[in-house]
């Protein structure tokens, strides 16, 4: 089925498929307080303990697990002692992980390519620190690219058998088939090589606790895989946020769907992306106004932790949270969850309006992208254009009297932000980094794009666009 055929569904629907059919329901099940009582902490004041954090349970392991899951995708980074390079900042994760634990987040997800392929390695001597029992890992069989060693059963199970000696742990909490994108891809890597059947029989031997999946690509194949021999899937992951809902883009499906579907099924969502790569923790003054109405106190980044969290077949939310006042702020929008209710919704609609309207790439700064082998900082540039965008400072019209002053911010920041020798200009067009887009972006005719409006501009010319 493609995906534009999915059946959309209108908000008085969409409480019904959480399954709560009144926000007060939702709060019951959340344990949060009752409905017309507002939590204005979200931003500033006591980071609430363990005790009021709000938990999910596993309907497969009966594991209890936290609402708000730590995404070790973008750990830290600082420069090595001789300056030549850098390495995983391990003082701040140690610091942030023992924070995490202390006030009651026990998921945490990591794979073997993240932060440059060093976050399993310090996520586990993190966590090590730990009793065992404090904490679920999750971990992926990230056998993607083209290298066949990489798709075959040897090469995967190395992979798979890598994974353990970097956590330092004898068994895995949450082990995914890391981004389902297609039909061949699932045959390629996990059917025809016996890994499914292979990680079956680790799951009965004890090393695997919960087998599921990650999901970025043809609803064909999400589709596939969930009903593949009948297994009983302990979860799976999927993008969902306010966007996402009803108008998912790049090598996605409206998470609508994906978790009607999984429902059915019986299979707990876990949620990456819930602020969309940051852009969602970011709005601007004019589109946070239906939320600042209801809630004032209440940051954008709230409202979409909030989003993520409501539907109760959700079992945990990630956030990669390098700073420790993202920690925090999470911290106290999930402790505990207060679920969101229909005039709610009714604002996060109409900030939906505003957000398709504008001129953002769909690029979350996952890195896949990355490094690129000319050098180009592909998320970097794409950041400081969205930045732009977000912030309503577009040089487009010379017969705008802001005109010189945005456009003088906007090559002033580009530079800033972005070296030289990183810039869109230096994109040649290879095409290498295409497949590798969960949100199918197409960078070299965005890097395209951009430097050419760069250049309009530096030859203080107007752009086309």
């Amino acid at each position: 089925m493609a995906k534009d055929n999915k059946k959309t569904i209108n908000r008085r629907d969409f409480l019904k498929v959480l399954g709560a059919g009144t926000a007060a329901s939702a709060a019951l099940l959340a344990g949060c307080k009752p409905s017309g009582q507002t939590n204005t902490s979200s931003i500033t004041g006591e980071v609430p303990g363990p005790d009021r954090q709000t938990y999910r349970t596993n309907p497969h392991s009966g594991d209890v697990v936290s609402l708000l899951g730590y995404g070790c995708m973008r750990w830290p980074f600082r420069p090595t002692a001789d300056g030549q390079g850098q390495e995983i900042d391990q003082d701040l994760v140690n610091e942030l992980v023992d924070y995490a634990i202390e006030h009651g987040v026990n998921y945490f997800d990591t794979a073997p390519g993240y932060a440059r392929g060093l976050s399993e390695e310090a996520t586990g001597i993190a966590l090590k620190r730990h009793p065992r029992e404090k904490f679920f890992i999750a971990t992926k069989l990230s056998n993607m690219g083209d290298d066949p060693y990489t798709r075959s059963r040897e090469g995967s199970i190395a992979m798979y058998e890598q994974s353990f000696r970097r956590l330092q742990v004898d068994y895995i909490d949450y082990y995914l088939l890391h981004s389902i994108g297609t039909i061949e891809g699932v045959n390629s890597r996990f059917i025809d090589n016996g890994m499914i059947d292979f990680l079956l029989r680790e799951k009965e031997a004890g090393r695997i606790r919960n087998l599921g999946w990650s999901f970025h690509g043809d609803v064909e194949a999400f589709d596939y895989l969930l009903a593949y021999k009948d297994i009983q899937w302990d979860f799976c992951q999927i993008q969902l946020n306010y966007i996402d809902w009803l108008h998912a883009s790049g090598r996605n499906v409206n998470a609508e769907y994906l978790y009607a579907e999984l429902q059915k099924k019986n299979v707990p969502a876990v949620i990456m992306e819930p602020l969309l790569g940051g852009r969602l923790s970011r709005l601007n003054p004019i589109a946070q106004t239906p939320l600042r109405q209801l809630r004032p106190d209440d940051s954008p980044a709230a409202w979409a932790f909030r989003y993520a969290g409501t539907p109760e077949g959700v079992l945990t939310v990630l956030s990669g949270m390098t700073q420790m006042e993202h920690l925090q702020e999470n911290l106290r929008t999930y402790g505990p969850l207060e679920p969101l209710n229909e005039q709610e919704y009714t604002a996060l609609e109409e900030v939906t309006e505003y957000y398709l309207n504008e001129d953002f790439i769909p690029c979350t700064d996952c890195q896949y992208c990355m490094p690129c082998k000319y050098g180009i900082d592909i998320p970097g540039v794409f950041a400081h254009y969205n930045k732009v965008v977000n912030e309503q400072r577009m040089p487009e019209d010379a017969g705008d009297p802001e005109y010189r002053r945005h456009r003088r911010q906007f090559l002033i920041g580009y530079d800033r932000s972005v070296p030289k020798l990183r810039q869109a200009k230096q994109c040649i067009g290879c095409g290498i980094c295409k497949p590798e887009c969960p949100q199918r972006i197409p960078i070299p005719d965005e890097m395209a794009r951009i430097d050419e409006f760069v250049e309009n501009l530096r030859r203080e010319k107007p752009s086309a666009y």
